[in-house]
């Protein structure tokens, strides 16, 4: 009976224990045109940059965004434009973290930023292979990575196959825009993402792949 009641409490604290380590994570579930994913945020190794990107998402700044910029075998990056690419009012830009040991690797998310290393504001970018050139290389800056994709990559690699070209100021768009339709914290890192679905050139519509456009 001891044994049997040693042995029920020792899976109780595994469970609970395994419970504590996931409510501890930091995940913000990303809802696009064409499904849903989930970042695990890095905020030990990236601390300001975490915080950075929680303000835009609690601030509900990436609502309505595009990717507006998608090199297939490179990067997909977004959540600073809207539909019709007038760029977002941003807050100040935040110090560069690259230094911090973690990246650009497949999956991982990481901060667009302008010539400055110190000029990231909110637009970010998820690695759609090893970019070993975006990293920290002894004292010259990298491309802050602060968290990764934990569920739902193939969404990021459908937006990746999304046709580009059709407009002339921004070539890596793609033609069809794909919008962030919510960005939230999350405490899971399950998704239920539906039968595919293309993005509408229309802003509030979403054409199923089976219907042909008019």
């Amino acid at each position: 009976m001891r044994k049997y009641i040693f042995f029920v409490f020792s899976v109780f604290c595994v469970l609970i224990s395994g419970g504590l380590n996931a409510a501890d994570k930091q995940l913000v579930a990303i809802k696009t045109d064409l499904g849903t994913f989930v970042i695990e945020l890095a905020p030990k190794e990236a601390p300001a940059t975490v915080k950075n990107f929680l303000f835009y998402v609690d601030n509900k700044f990436y609502d309505g965004t595009i990717f507006h910029r998608v090199v297939p075998g490179f990067v997909v990056q977004g959540g600073g434009m809207t539909f019709d690419f007038a760029e977002k009012k941003t807050e100040a830009p935040i110090k560069n973290e690259s230094s911090n040991g973690l990246g650009n690797d497949y999956k991982t998310v990481a901060m667009a930023r302008q010539t400055d290393p110190d000029s990231a504001t909110a637009q970010f970018y998820i690695n759609l292979k090893n970019n070993d050139g975006l990293n920290a290389n002894g004292t010259k800056p990298g491309y802050t990575v602060f968290g990764k994709v934990v569920a739902g990559m193939e969404v990021i690699e459908k937006i990746a196959e999304e046709p580009r070209g059709m407009y002339k100021a921004f070539p890596e768009a793609p033609n069809y825009a794909v919008r962030i339709l919510s960005a939230t914290r999350t405490s899971s890192v399950v998704v239920d993402n539906p039968a595919k679905q293309k993005p509408s050139l229309f802003k509030d519509a979403v054409v199923p792949v089976n219907e042909t456009k008019q």
